[in-house]
């Protein structure tokens, strides 16, 4: 990972910086997602150049609702370093797995979930916008 950059969960403060990044997200949700401890963000020279989104299936799953990586930052291990953050995080809190999805039409998303130790395990058809799918993965947390 590039030097210099800092992962640590968002606080309030960050809400104009996440709410930059996550633009498909309403403030509330991105407030409250930090609020819960759910935002987890990197930050190098006092700027957010990362940003990770956690969402709970049935309360109790975690799910990435949104990881994104500044371009100019990307391709450093900056994605990387925030998801071992949310691993660790979610490892003390006892969660035994994680769940993420990119669109079926997306190779490079899907090529990172792979090489990051993600699994595919189902498809759905139509869901998003003109009907493309969504390819859901899942990641084993080792809690031993």
């Amino acid at each position: 990972m590039e030097h210099g950059v800092k992962v640590r969960h968002a606080t309030l403060t960050d809400l104009p910086s996440c709410k930059l990044l996550d633009h498909s997200a309403i403030e509330s949700a991105i407030r409250y997602a930090i609020e819960h401890q759910a935002v987890v963000v990197a930050e190098c020279d006092g700027n957010i150049i990362g940003y990770l989104r956690l969402e709970f299936l049935w309360s109790r799953i975690p799910y990435i609702g949104l990881v994104w990586v500044v371009e100019s930052h990307r391709d450093q291990g900056v994605g990387r370093s925030l998801l071992s953050f949310v691993e660790t995080d979610l490892r003390t809190k006892g969660h035994q797995m994680l769940i993420s999805s990119s669109q079926v039409d997306e190779p490079a998303p899907r090529d990172w979930h792979r090489s990051v130790g993600f699994v595919e395990c189902g498809v759905l058809d139509g869901i998003n916008k003109g009907g493309t799918g969504e390819v859901f993965f899942r990641k084993e947390l080792d809690t031993t």
